[in-house]
């Protein structure tokens, strides 16, 4: 039984993104810090910190991806009020590593976050704006404890504008995600429909390889 031609494009295709995906992932798996691992000592350099993390932190970024394909579902206000709740909870989960608390299995978490909230895109499954809301702000905790390991030492000034920093970088990317797509399903919804897919697609490999090298 021979596979139909756009079964065999999306199986090159997973098998592409998957590949550059693990290629990306090793080295980047260690490159959380935008400060090369040194605490930030300044207000500068806690808000770049702050600005890179998500960004630099491929599964952080995936996940953020996600949230915007989630929220795109939603009506109205809700499309940019929902977002907040993952945006609040990551300034929690970072406060309380701050306070030398623990929170087990977190980079499992965050890599789970991206492959199944990759696979709720892709199977188009959507839920009310209060119940995508709640599931933001338990995963928001854990990747804002993740976070919380750049700045741990960090003295009050550098830690406050690393929290504004990856505050506001966090719900840019998503609120921007959420305003591009919508734009797009204006002019086309076939095209809107293939970047969701597209985005489905990246979010569940970059969270099925983080997810191997989590457990490995």
């Amino acid at each position: 039984m021979t596979m139909t031609n756009s079964a065999a494009k999306h199986s090159h295709l997973t098998g592409l993104l998957l590949a550059g995906t693990a290629f990306m992932a090793t080295p980047m798996v260690h490159a959380h810090h935008a400060m090369d691992g040194a605490t930030p000592t300044t207000f500068m350099q806690g808000l770049l910190s702050g600005i890179a993390h998500p960004v630099i932190g491929l599964d952080h970024l995936a996940f953020l991806l996600v949230a915007a394909l989630l929220s795109v579902t939603l009506k109205g206000k809700a499309r940019y009020l929902v977002p907040l709740a993952f945006v609040g909870a990551t300034l929690a989960g970072t406060l309380y590593h701050l306070g030398a608390a623990d929170l087990p299995m977190t980079e499992t978490v965050v890599a789970l976050s991206a492959l199944l909230g990759g696979v709720a895109v892709l199977l188009k499954r959507s839920a009310p704006a209060m119940i995508v809301a709640a599931l933001f702000g338990v995963i928001g905790l854990f990747h804002g404890y993740a976070y919380g390991e750049s700045i741990v030492g960090a003295e009050q000034t550098p830690l406050l504008s690393y929290l504004i920093g990856f505050a506001l970088i966090q719900y840019l990317i998503i609120a921007g995600a959420v305003r591009a797509l919508s734009l797009m399903a204006a002019k086309s919804e076939r095209l809107q429909s293939l970047a969701i897919r597209s985005g489905g697609l990246f979010a569940a490999v970059t969270g099925a390889v983080f997810l191997g090298i989590s457990l490995s």
